[in-house]
């Protein structure tokens, strides 16, 4: 699947949940409760990567963490969206930018 595809299937999902919010709390959630809700998410993460290197014990960690590693996924998909940032676009830069930054410095 693209990034364009797993964008708008998050996007999808996110709609889902924002009728969700409305029909639980008069209202959906902010992006600045989007950010918290994802900041959770990278803590469980990081829990679930201890487990997996074996200092936390957590039961069927592997299928825990890839469904957390999907989770931030999730997350940042549409943190992206709402900012109006072109995430692949983004992506494709930073890493070009990193890509020559690191060889250079293995150059000196």
């Amino acid at each position: 699947m693209k990034l364009s595809e797993l964008e708008q299937s998050a996007l999808r999902l996110n709609a889902l949940y924002e009728q969700l919010e409305i029909k639980r709390y008069g209202r959906i959630w902010t992006t600045q409760e989007l950010a918290l809700g994802f900041v959770g998410d990278v803590g469980d993460l990081a829990k679930l990567i201890q487990a997996k290197v074996g200092v936390r014990e957590i039961d069927d960690c592997d299928a825990r963490l890839g469904h957390e590693l999907s989770d931030c996924l999730w997350s940042i998909l549409v943190l992206a969206n709402k900012c109006g940032i072109d995430l692949e676009a983004e992506f494709v830069r930073n890493t070009r930018e990193l890509v020559d930054h690191v060889s250079g410095e293995l150059r000196e």
